[in-house]
């Protein structure tokens, strides 16, 4: 008996389950720009982050909302939690990626999209900024690669700056899928992030990370280090729900 269009089904049907709008799926830890989402899908996420060299605590709120199947937008909002003082909310960040390509495979999917928009301060002595990049994955049965580079346009007063993120995913379990449904799963992530604002050096980092991921929800958190300028270590903590 041929097993094959029954193999091809249970891998149809389980990568559909990946990216079904409201399923929650892996990503970078340090960066939003990659959730896949399809029309209607919303994805509400809350990161927290500790500098333990500097006991500056950050939590910033993060939104993506589906207008279509290849069209996503992206807002953010840091707000410190200490030190107290002054000047404590961020400014909103919103962008727009455009999915320009993308292959589908029963093992697994390529995409490339593009990105564009600005970032919006909250206090009147603050100037903006507009943003360009790019963002692509490449995912294949345990493994997920995602990599973003954005550029900031400071306007007036505003410096510019840019980021870029190089994150590894590999599911640890369950090493395969069930025939059918998909529970939860632990995925380790490896990444190499940059973040760069004008007049000063870029800093490299290296981030180790875990996920717990379920069909609606994902709890994540991991280290990171700084390998040049002020070498200064955080912890991040995030928890995303997927709508």
């Amino acid at each position: 008996m041929n097993n094959k269009p029954r193999t091809l089904a249970v891998l149809s049907f389980a990568l559909a389950g990946l990216l079904a709008p409201g399923l929650a799926s892996a990503m970078g830890l340090r960066s939003f720009v990659a959730l896949p989402l399809e029309k209607g899908g919303t994805v509400l996420r809350l990161f927290a982050e500790r500098n333990t060299d500097t006991d500056v605590d950050t939590l910033t709120t993060e939104l993506a909302y589906g207008l279509s199947g290849t069209q996503t937008l992206f807002f953010g909002l840091p707000y410190r939690l200490s030190p107290a003082g002054s000047d404590r909310t961020g400014d909103l960040s919103a962008l727009y990626r455009h999915i320009v390509w993308q292959v589908d495979t029963v093992d697994g999917t390529s995409r490339l999209g593009l990105l564009g928009g600005a970032v919006l301060p909250t206090e009147s002595g603050r100037d903006g900024q507009l943003q360009a990049g790019a963002v692509a994955t490449f995912f294949r049965r345990r493994y997920e690669w995602d990599l973003d580079l954005l550029y900031q346009k400071g306007l007036d007063q505003a410096p510019d700056s840019g980021r870029y993120d190089i994150s590894w995913q590999y599911r640890l379990a369950p090493a395969v899928y069930p025939a059918w449904g998909i529970g939860s799963e632990w995925d380790g992530v490896l990444e190499l992030n940059g973040r760069w604002t004008e007049g000063n050096e870029t800093i490299h980092q290296v981030t180790a990370g875990l996920q717990w991921i379920h069909r609606r929800w994902v709890l994540e958190g991991g280290v990171v280090q700084d390998l040049n300028g002020p070498e200064d270590t955080r912890l991040v903590l995030s928890t995303r729900i997927h709508f």
